[in-house]
């Protein structure tokens, strides 16, 4: 993704050690099947009808739909680092039908016909990340085994029955969400403590390396300049200025999700986060007969400060979470004390959850930055008289909402009005955050608070004064 930088840079001179520097950025990347090394820079000043701002998904989703619409279409895309660099490479590997705003906040702007249309939406999305994988022959480990939230508290038990309770107001029956006794989400996933859960069949998991690198070698089959190691310093309306030449386009989409920070004008836009995370050796079938996940389950549970895992296709445990601190500025950099702490809290946690995980090795820690829009909702729009168009916000939900957000976009960049562009998600307008240092505090003061809130369930069998108090900065989450 981009980041705003002082003067033009030449390509490496090395790129194959460029590529082996990109395998270390995650699991993900190191297992992509792809040799990372970085094509098509951009060579000077170039006129195109689409420019897109940010190679990951959101950009590669939109980029590969106006293509096959239209394949008449001048395509750039640019990127400062690979394909896949920023989050696309370094998430936890769900697609799921998650939305960061919740079904009442979306008809409280809207309606509730037009909130429950968002949901089917992001349900349907899961299914065309699935078809449209196989339509480019990207084989991304996809097994569509749902997530399963397990509750191994009283009060986790209690927001689970009231999560579903809340569901069925809405008319979602138990083919969405269903309630799960002991027995049920233990035939899950058998882990420590279990009370009960939810489970919903909306989630495949996924190696979205391999997904990544194989849509930006689909697009460049569809004719979509993909130029990668090429740096934006600016866009403004009809134009992305970069530190190799500047594109010109009747319209830009920025994609660029937790680094967008760093364009100028921006700075306020999101907040980087980071979510951190590990994977397991490839784990021996006698301790998955122990542990579950036999659909290959994504799965969390119900504390505040999220975990989340997943079963790869190659028969490890990737896990992750959030903790790590924001950092002033909106700095995307890991601090590595901090990571290296996260990392072992995690490791921790999974071995609690899991005793059998105990002695198998960990080979891969690493961590990415994932955007948050101010009031926790994530929007895709186009200004039709700049030509300026976005997508982001996504609030670690990404995975799948970037696959809507790209045909959303297609369709509004070709002018079509469509059950897509009437989606109450489309033209929303997230206030901006607050200037430093109140957005550091602001923000840190959140992350701590959720820590704090599980800490306070463990001790008083309550549900967290903390975590309703920090409701309005978490945006209801």
């Amino acid at each position: 993704m981009n980041r705003r930088s002082g003067a033009r840079r030449p390509a490496p001179a090395d790129p194959a050690g460029r590529a082996r520097a990109y395998a270390d950025v995650s699991l993900w990347l190191a297992t992509s099947g792809d040799d990372l090394v970085a094509q098509d820079p951009l060579t000077g000043d170039r006129e195109v009808d689409v420019a897109i701002l940010g190679a990951g998904f959101t950009g590669l989703w939109t980029a590969y739909y106006l293509a096959e619409a239209r394949p008449d279409l001048r395509i750039a895309v640019v990127e400062r680092e690979i394909a896949g660099f920023g989050a696309s490479g370094r998430n936890g590997g769900w697609a799921s039908a998650l939305f960061p705003s919740s079904l009442a906040t979306l008809a409280a702007g809207a309606s509730r016909e037009d909130a429950l249309a968002q949901h089917a939406a992001m349900r349907a999305s899961v299914d065309e990340v699935i078809r449209a994988s196989a339509a480019t022959g990207i084989d991304a480990g996809l097994a569509k085994g749902g997530t399963v939230v397990l509750a191994r508290t009283a009060t986790q038990l209690a927001r689970a029955k009231a999560e579903v309770d809340d569901a069925r107001a809405w008319g979602r029956g138990e083919d969405d969400l269903a309630l799960l006794d002991a027995a049920q989400a233990r035939a899950h996933l058998d882990a420590t403590g279990v009370l009960g859960g939810t489970y919903t069949p909306d989630c495949a998991a996924i190696h979205p390396g391999r997904l990544v690198r194989g849509l930006v070698r689909a697009v460049r089959e569809r004719g979509v300049r993909a130029h990668e190691l090429t740096a934006a310093t600016r866009i403004v309306p009809h134009r992305v200025e970069t530190e190799r030449g500047t594109l010109t386009a009747a319209h830009v989409i920025r994609a660029t999700e937790g680094y967008t920070p760093g364009l100028p004008g921006h700075e306020r836009d999101v907040v980087p986060v980071h979510s951190l995370i590990i994977a397991t050796e490839p784990l021996p079938a006698a301790m998955w007969d122990e542990i579950g996940l036999a659909r290959r389950e994504t799965f969390t549970d119900g504390r505040h400060l999220v975990i989340y895992g997943q079963r790869t296709a190659d028969d490890r445990i990737v896990f992750g979470g959030r903790g790590a601190p924001y950092r002033l500025g909106s700095t995307v950099r890991l601090d590595r004390r901090h990571a290296a702490a996260v990392h072992g809290h995690l490791r921790a946690t999974l071995v609690e959850m899991l005793p059998v995980l105990r002695d198998v090795e960990i080979t891969h820690a690493w961590g990415g930055a994932l955007g948050i829009a101010r009031d926790w909702h994530a929007s895709v729009g186009l200004d039709e008289r700049t030509g300026l168009g976005w997508a982001g916000g996504y609030v670690g939900d990404g995975v799948t909402t970037t696959n809507l957000a790209g045909r959303t976009l297609r369709d509004l960049v070709l002018g079509a009005d469509t059950a897509l562009t009437r989606l109450p998600w489309v033209g929303h307008r997230s206030r901006r955050w607050e200037p430093e240092p109140a957005r550091w505090l602001g923000v840190n003061a959140g992350l701590r608070a959720m820590g704090a809130a599980d800490a306070e369930e463990r001790l008083t069998g309550r549900e967290s004064l903390v975590a309703r108090l920090m409701g309005p900065l978490t945006g209801g989450h």
